[in-house]
């Protein structure tokens, strides 16, 4: 062997090094290359900033009361939080979406594909802002270094803020110049799909994601003093500029599962099974049933049964109260919760949706009442109603359970729209109205824990909440009521394994010596 290569170096050494550089190729694995054009990694930064909120959505739905658990296990819906229920929040940004946009942008840059650089600061944004809202402070001054710094710094949430807008900006900025700007086609089929997997080669549809967003973002500055006098029309700009109709909608459909990949199903789906466990398996919570089934025992509107109620439930759901054992019977075949897998969310091949023509309306509709324009925001309120009821309300089926979904009529929709259930003019509504009807159409969205935290789970505003019986007693120590609910998720596990220096800072940065503190502590734009 020895001689072999001594001969392979002389040859190389005359002057034939050309041969010798494609000799010496050979070793390299065409199937895992070490470089990749932005259109390969985009898709990736795409998916897993998907992923990353999905995964999210495991644990924000027990707050927030959407779901519960039909046995009580001193778990999520009775604030009993860990350093697990915020590792894929942060990992699934941190380590794979912000890794594979970040390869985008530098790539695309060099090639001069402005597209890839706008998608891939706009993902970043989108996946950085939600790691934030759920976690506070996070790192990103001092973030994606590799082996220069395994220890990144948290930066206050307030800063982070500036970033996120900062990134969105430019983004809307690369995405606006004319497709003769662009290097590379923004989206492909042949010979195998790549680049923008998300609205398939649309910049403008970009562009109303990231004004969404950054909508989104502002809005959360509710409780700030400037907040009405220079946010709010802010925020009204960005809504005309944003969502037209819910064909805009941020969302990623599920594939039909290819063992062993039976991640591409729902997250929320009986193949994935995350709400299922025998004795802990998840139903409906009685906040949400109170809201959709008018005949329901405390229903906020007796007699009004919400076409959407069969949809989202079954007609047989009759949910429970966090911490109360209950809710509608698990399938003894299965350990599966029947109601919930009956759910169009929970169809195998439905899809995860982030930011929604309809939640934009509702956003409209808030900071217009906020303003005092409460007639435009009757009609944001009632345009968001009917843009989740026509989104939800299709038809079709889901095939595992076997479940048809009937299509809800626009007379249907009419007839709600003219039920005690919704304000009928200006002088009916208030902030309860809009922030039940966002509620119920923001279903298992984690966004729906940031306004539960900015009214502070008013039960003015919210009135089917109830604390959870056994919750955990730190909190339930708590003199102030409002503060007796969690505020943010716990550290990574991650980063309290690998970065413990920081997160002891983060600790000691709001004034928090456990973790049943630290949950208790408003994030920056959840303080006045």
């Amino acid at each position: 062997m020895k001689k072999y290569i001594l001969a392979l170096g002389l040859l190389c050494s005359s002057g034939l090094l050309t041969s010798c550089e494609s000799f010496l190729d050979v070793n390299d694995d065409p199937n895992n290359p070490v470089d990749a054009t932005p259109n390969f990694l985009l898709p990736g930064a795409i998916s897993q900033a998907f992923q990353q909120q999905m995964f999210t959505a495991l644990t924000t739905p027990y707050i927030t009361q959407y779901i519960v658990r039909r046995t009580p296990q001193s778990s999520t819906d009775q604030f009993f939080l860990t350093t697990g229920n915020g590792n894929n929040t942060l990992n699934y940004f941190y380590y794979w979406s912000a890794g594979n946009a970040r390869e985008a942008l530098k790539t695309a840059e060099a090639e001069g594909s402005v597209y890839y650089v706008g998608a891939s600061k706009i993902i970043t944004a989108m996946g950085l802002a939600h790691a934030t809202d759920m976690l506070g402070d996070v790192p990103y001054s001092e973030a994606f270094q590799g082996a220069q710094n395994y220890t990144p710094k948290y930066d206050p949430q307030e800063q982070v803020y500036q970033s996120i807008q900062q990134l969105l900006d430019e983004g809307i900025t690369e995405l606006s110049k004319p497709a003769s700007a662009n290097f590379r086609a923004f989206y492909s089929t042949s010979p195998t799909i790549s680049g923008d997997i998300l609205y398939r080669g649309n910049p403008q549809k970009w562009v109303w994601l990231a004004k969404a967003l950054k909508a989104r973002q502002l809005l959360h500055l509710s409780k700030k003093a400037n907040f009405t006098a220079q946010v709010a029309p802010q925020i009204l700009k960005l809504v005309s500029e944003s969502f037209t109709s819910s064909a805009d909608d941020a969302q990623i459909q599920y594939q039909a599962a290819v063992a062993p990949l039976t991640g591409t199903t729902n997250i929320f789906g009986p193949t994935r099974a995350n709400f299922a466990n025998t004795t802990t398996s998840a139903t409906y919570s009685a906040n949400i049933i109170k809201y959709l089934n008018g005949n329901a025992p405390g229903a906020t509107y007796p007699g009004v049964v919400d076409p959407r109620f069969p949809i989202m439930a079954t007609a047989g759901s009759t949910g429970t109260d966090p911490g109360v054992a209950g809710g509608t019977p698990i399938s003894a075949a299965t350990g599966n919760a029947t109601d919930f897998y009956s759910s169009w969310y929970a169809r195998e091949l439905g899809y995860f949706e982030v930011i929604t023509y309809h939640e934009v309306k509702f956003i409209e509709a808030e900071v217009r009442f906020i303003t005092g324009d409460k007639a435009g925001a009757l009609a944001a309120y009632r345009e968001g109603i009917k843009a989740h009821m026509a989104k939800i309300g299709v038809g079709g089926s889901n095939a595992s359970p076997a479940v048809t979904f009937a299509p809800i009529t626009a007379q249907q929709i009419t007839d709600y729209l003219n039920s005690a259930a919704v304000a009928q003019t200006p002088d009916q509504l208030d902030l309860k109205r809009i922030m039940e009807q966002k509620y119920i159409a923001m279903f298992l969205n984690p966004e729906s824990w940031s306004d539960l935290r900015r009214y502070d789970f008013d039960p003015n505003i919210y009135v089917n909440l109830r604390y959870p019986v056994g919750v955990n007693t730190t909190l339930a120590n708590q003199a102030d009521y409002k503060n007796r609910w969690p505020r943010r998720l716990l550290p990574a596990l991650t980063e309290t394994q690998y970065n413990p220096r920081n997160v002891a800072a983060a600790y000691a940065a709001v004034g928090a010596t456990n973790d049943f503190e630290y949950i208790n502590k408003p994030v920056w734009w959840d303080q006045p």
